[in-house]
């Protein structure tokens, strides 16, 4: 994988680049569809090709492990192979999963061990295994395995998680140093930067990530309840230290907002369920701010459902939507997803536009707040 960085921003640490994989290029910055288990919900393919346009989705370790599993992965030739989708990809390595299992996971120096959400069955990941398993599911981008702290952790914990990630980051680069991809195209690691809501936990993990070299780095950790204020700084004191020639990636993050303020602190990629999870309780983001499309006021709105979105809104009205929402159709989710997901491909895009043109601060500025209010 290589990065190349083509404009930066005078006013902000915004910036554009380009990640060249196995699987084709990525224009940054980038929001990433998340399909979990190798689909993103509600939505085909060739509409995320035509309509979404998007450039790469993720998957997810912990999920794919438990279904279909990695027998059926390996034989199928890999995650592209099985779902049909020839861009990249790139697969969260579980560890948030893992450790949201609150009460069904046990946390050990070795790695973890937890119990299926799906059938109760006892499973034990380590940062070997979980090299192997993302090798096998084939993924341009692996991300290494990693403890998600709580937002709220004290310091003492904060430091003894980082401290067992960066242990099992050494673990993860030793393995995938070891073994080779299954398919015959390269395959990327980046590690993640934890250390909870504290600065110099925070600069001490970017530090010790920074000095792994490796193609890519991730921000882990945030979004998970801390203030948004304080994700912005972390951001921000992260960012300071992570090589400015490999893309960045902020992990599950977030509302249309946190994408440009990110951007302007310099983030390149992003992902985050929002659009599509939204989209299928009938939550629509545009330009505007956000719509509830179960609200009476659309039922006569014969308006398209937004002018400046995909072909799917331009031909079908609001009125329409909220009648397909209120007869519980699933078509409905199918619009509203595609929706969202193509109004956050258009924001960033936008956004690479305006830091081309050099005037990405007054442009975020001026859309900044409409975003968030409700029509």
């Amino acid at each position: 994988m290589t990065f190349e960085l083509q404009h930066t921003d005078q006013a902000s640490d915004a910036r554009t680049g380009l990640i060249t994989t196995a699987h084709g290029q990525i224009k940054t910055p980038i929001f990433m569809p998340v399909g979990t288990v190798g689909s993103v919900k509600a939505v085909h393919f060739s509409e995320l090709e035509q309509q979404v346009q998007a450039q790469i989705i993720l998957g997810n370790t912990y999920h794919l492990y438990l279904r279909p599993g990695l027998d059926i992965l390996q034989r199928a030739g890999g995650l592209h192979q099985f779902i049909g989708w020839n861009h990249p990809i790139l697969t969260d390595s579980g560890g948030f999963q893992v450790f949201s299992l609150t009460g069904i996971r046990k946390l050990k120096e070795e790695g973890c061990e937890f119990r299926s959400h799906i059938d109760g069955s006892k499973h034990f990941f380590t940062p070997e295994s979980v090299m192997d398993t993302e090798r096998i599911i084939g993924a341009d981008i692996m991300m290494a395995f990693d403890e998600c702290p709580p937002g709220d952790c004290d310091y003492d914990y904060a430091k003894k998680s980082m401290a067992m990630t960066h242990r099992w980051l050494d673990r993860c680069v030793k393995r995938f140093n070891e073994t080779q991809p299954f398919y015959g195209y390269n395959q990327s690691l980046f590690p993640i930067v934890q250390g909870a809501a504290y600065k110099d936990l925070r600069r001490e993990s970017a530090q010790y990530i920074a000095d792994k070299g490796a193609d890519g780095n991730a921000i882990g950790g945030l979004a998970v309840g801390e203030p948004t204020e304080v994700m912005y700084e972390m951001i921000e004191v992260v960012n300071d230290i992570l090589p400015k020639d490999k893309p960045r990636y902020l992990m599950g993050v977030g509302t249309p907002q946190n994408l440009l303020e990110g951007i302007e602190r310099g983030v390149d990629m992003f992902d985050c369920v929002m659009p599509t999870r939204n989209g299928r309780n009938a939550l629509l983001f545009t330009y505007e701010g956000t719509m509830n499309m179960r609200n009476k006021k659309w039922e006569n709105d014969f308006t398209p459902i937004d002018p400046n979105g995909c072909d799917t809104d331009r031909r079908h009205t609001k009125a329409y939507l909220h009648h397909l929402f209120k007869a519980q159709e699933y078509l409905a989710l199918q619009i509203a997803s595609i929706h969202n997901l193509s109004f956050y491909l258009q924001l960033v895009g936008d956004a690479r536009k305006h830091i081309e043109q050099g005037d990405f601060v007054t442009w975020k500025r001026s859309i900044i707040d409409q975003l968030g209010r409700r029509i």
